[in-house]
């Protein structure tokens, strides 16, 4: 795999990483925390003691998550506690947004996405993103499918690459006829589905989907939770809701965050999700999760 570094590595992999078995303490008496689990996969990206700010105001706290690879993970909790801006540290694109600073690792592959010598143009190349509104360009279907790779320096197979990246969003039969088409003239959940033959198009490790089904109909909806259970064979997903429902169908596992009275969001819980939606260990999860608040 090629390095997203501009220079020679100087970060250090976590020893603990790659792990099969849980390890956040030395005696088994000892109770885990509800947000300190540890998945058994290999991780795509691992949080440790993430902080971030919008100018002076604290918006994320001490965030520590384990994303495992190909699996779907669900952030979850009511609106202000930071999902959102967790899911666009993953790829930076909080960096695009003025005063902003990030304290804190997201470590991928060993490397600290934010460490100085890293691209975050090839970070956000290799962490796609799908966002809450399609937002399909003015462009035929064909070239809305090309233009990240093009944008990346793509020379191969025009042809075959839209082909592969529309087959794989589960959108090829409908629109094979018409290429041409502007993507504009789509419906709502082909577009949403358009845009994630976008991202696939420049070969992604990991997709972050940020309430991708919101503005979709329950038919739309399904698919696109059809396609999800698809594609985590071959990509990690993490995933921004507040369809409870769609957590518990599509997620291997959910992250609850909160903010308090002081503001910033806080991860409150974190497991399997069978296990967090029919036994969650905190209470403030089992209220937002049965609807007392949220």
């Amino acid at each position: 795999m090629a390095d997203i570094r501009t220079r020679a590595p100087e970060v250090a992999a976590d020893p603990s990483e790659g792990s099969s078995t849980p390890s956040p303490t030395t005696s088994s008496a000892t109770v885990v925390p509800a947000n300190a689990y540890q998945p058994p996969e290999d991780a795509a990206l691992t949080v440790r003691g993430l902080d971030f700010f919008y100018g002076k105001k604290q918006a994320l706290k001490g965030i520590d998550i384990k994303f495992p690879r190909q699996k779907i993970t669900a952030l979850i909790g009511p609106s202000g506690c930071g999902k959102s801006t967790l899911l666009r540290c993953l790829n930076r694109m909080n960096d695009l947004i003025d005063d902003t600073h990030v304290d804190g690792v997201i470590d991928y592959h060993g490397v600290n996405l934010y460490d100085s010598k890293v691209d975050p143009v090839e970070v956000r190349r290799r962490i796609g993103m799908v966002f809450q509104k399609p937002n399909p360009f003015p462009k035929s279907i064909y070239d809305n499918v090309l233009f990240g790779a093009k944008v990346n320096g793509f020379k191969g197979d025009g042809d075959e690459l839209v082909e592969r990246s529309l087959r794989q969003a589960a959108l090829w039969d409908e629109v094979k006829d018409d290429l041409k088409k502007s993507g504009l003239a789509l419906s709502g959940g082909q577009q949403q589905r358009l845009c994630i033959a976008r991202a696939l198009a420049v070969e992604p490790e990991i997709i972050l989907m940020d309430e991708p089904c919101s503005a979709l109909d329950p038919i739309a909806t399904l698919k696109i939770e059809e396609l999800m259970r698809e594609l985590k064979e071959q990509y990690t997903i993490i995933i921004v809701t507040h369809n409870m429902q769609q957590a518990a169908r599509v997620s291997d596992y959910t992250a609850f965050m909160l903010a308090g009275e002081a503001g910033y969001g806080e991860l409150v819980e974190y497991g399997p999700t069978d296990e967090m939606f029919t036994n969650p260990r905190e209470k403030r999860t089992e209220d937002y999760i049965t609807g007392r608040f949220g």
